[in-house]
């Protein structure tokens, strides 16, 4: 089974990854995700793709610790964090969160906390790709 919070370049499953949060707990009631996938068009221009590169060991150190902060804050049965590296293009993946709990309120809540907790922390960058030239893009909250 993969690990609960990684950075990769390669594609994820959701499918995969709700399974293997569904398998941590039969409690589970709630189950929320978010998906990130890159858009082909920014700002007013058009992107043929979108480069991430990161800060490795310091980003999925901080990732992790996201992860468990919000299964203790809102006391999430488990929960996962991917996202990738490397060049994507319009319509792909980019970053899966997902929040398992007992209900609902706390799976939404949490989820949505990660992503923009995420966003803030680690430390991830994103450099569009356009006929224009490339642009470095600072994060949205």
């Amino acid at each position: 089974m993969q690990q609960a919070v990684r950075i990769q370049q390669e594609d994820f499953s959701q499918d995969e990854e709700i399974r293997a949060l569904q398998a941590s707990s039969k409690r589970m009631g709630g189950i929320a995700t978010f998906l990130g996938c890159a858009r082909d068009f920014s700002e007013g221009r058009e992107v043929s793709q979108i480069s991430f590169d990161a800060y490795g060991s310091m980003a999925l150190s901080e990732m992790q610790s996201l992860r468990l902060a919000a299964i203790e804050k809102f006391a999430l049965l488990d929960a996962r964090i991917v996202h990738r590296l490397g060049t994507v293009k319009g319509g792909e993946n980019i970053v899966f969160i997902a929040a398992g709990a007992e209900h609902r309120r706390a799976a939404l809540e949490a989820c949505s906390w990660m992503i923009d907790e995420l966003k803030q922390r680690v430390p991830i960058w994103k450099k569009e790709i356009t006929p224009q030239g490339d642009c470095w893009v600072s994060p949205h909250p």
